[in-house]
């Protein structure tokens, strides 16, 4: 599996200690100024082969020979993606009849899918070496930039974030669309304040986690060396951007670069993700241009070919909420094979699947490639 972080400009490093990666920091055993590394016994690459990767260049430890090529654009990081997988399994033949899966999460929905769907176009045309194919895999994905991030209003709703009085008068004032909004819409404007007020300190990735400023902290990290306290444990209540600082101190050592085999001088400083890349609803930044606002007709093509697909969603996250994922899946108009049905973990509900996974996974393996599932934020 090749796995891209979202951003854009996100390291794929971050996939690997924070998410599906098989290290993870030792968050209660880590003290002093250095941290400490374990195993994830949750780890994906026990049962797949996974390339994480930086890209475009600019993202973790990935860098250009000349300033022109730091600038980037969607559909230019998918060519790139796809030549730098040729590439790379034509040094390493040995995994050329493995079977191929395309993954990734948040923004990099808008590269999952047309990534998967250029792999089973090179095939049609040739292109060597040919990639043995066979799906791909994204969670939270950004996959509409209007539905998604029109739905984020409707499913705040739904979390009881914004009361049914300012969502009905919303959905009413700004006719079902909050984005791009005439400047002219006073009435619909005012009620967006009155959202955006409602939503003001909810960390977005995950509603139910406390919001933290990352910055701040890493201010204070950078405060602690000359005052002679350890860096870690951090002290304060619990927050995920905290766990971030983690990966910052270690990946920026330069004992751990010459490790990794960074060369020198070509990072100045590793960041989890890029801001100059960092999609923020615009339509470009300095260095990257966001051109494609959906992925759904690359989607729609992969029906056609014998492609699995896994959409996986947590239930958490108002980044890419579910109830957008659902919506456009729905344009697809795929015929229905399964309703949905219960999922439990330890006897208790963690979220519905499609009741022939249900049985796949009471009969079978835990490796899950061949559905569509929504999940609470367990995934």
């Amino acid at each position: 599996m090749i796995w891209l972080t979202g951003g854009p400009g996100c390291s794929g490093l971050s996939s690997f200690v924070y998410e599906i990666g098989p290290l993870t920091f030792d968050y209660a055993n880590s003290n002093g100024n250095f941290p400490k590394l374990e195993l994830n016994s949750y780890s994906w690459t026990k049962v797949a082969n996974i390339i994480f990767i930086d890209q475009p260049a600019g993202t973790g430890y990935s860098y250009a020979n000349t300033s022109e090529a730091y600038n980037c654009n969607d559909t230019l990081s998918v060519t790139l993606t796809y030549d730098f997988l040729r590439k790379w399994l034509m040094d390493h033949p040995e995994y050329l009849n493995n079977p191929l899966y395309v993954g990734g999460d948040s923004y990099s929905g808008i590269f999952v899918a047309p990534l998967t769907r250029k792999i089973y176009d090179g095939i049609e045309v040739g292109d060597k070496p040919r990639l043995n194919i066979k799906g791909y895999i994204q969670g939270n994905a950004l996959t509409d930039r209007y539905i998604d991030s029109n739905g984020r209003i409707k499913y705040a709703n739904r979390m009881g974030l914004i009361s049914d009085k300012i969502y009905q008068s919303a959905k009413t004032n700004c006719n079902g669309s909050y984005f791009d909004v005439d400047p002219h819409n006073i009435l619909c404007l005012n009620d967006l304040q009155k959202v955006t007020k409602c939503l003001k300190n909810i960390r977005r990735a995950q509603i139910l986690e406390p919001y933290c400023d990352l910055p701040y902290l890493m201010g204070i990290l950078q405060e602690t060396p000359t005052n002679g306290q350890s860096v870690f444990p951090i002290a304060g209540p619990w927050c995920r951007e905290k766990n971030y600082i983690y990966s910052y101190v270690w990946a920026n050592d330069k004992v751990v670069q010459k490790a990794l085999n960074v060369r020198e001088g070509t990072t100045l400083e590793w960041v989890r993700c890029n801001e100059s890349m960092h999609y923020r609803g615009k339509e470009r930044t300095e260095s990257y241009v966001y051109d494609v606002p959906s992925a759904i007709d690359d989607h729609r093509h992969l029906t056609s070919k014998s492609c699995r697909a896994l959409i996986y969603s947590g239930d958490h996250d108002m980044v890419v909420p579910h109830l957008s994922t659902e919506e456009w899946i729905d344009t697809l108009k795929l015929p229905i094979a399964d309703d949905w049905e219960p999922w439990f973990v330890d006897a208790q509900v963690a979220g519905l699947v499609p009741s022939s996974l249900m049985h796949f996974l009471l009969t079978r393996y835990l490796l899950i490639f061949l559905i569509l599932c929504i999940c609470t934020n367990i995934c």
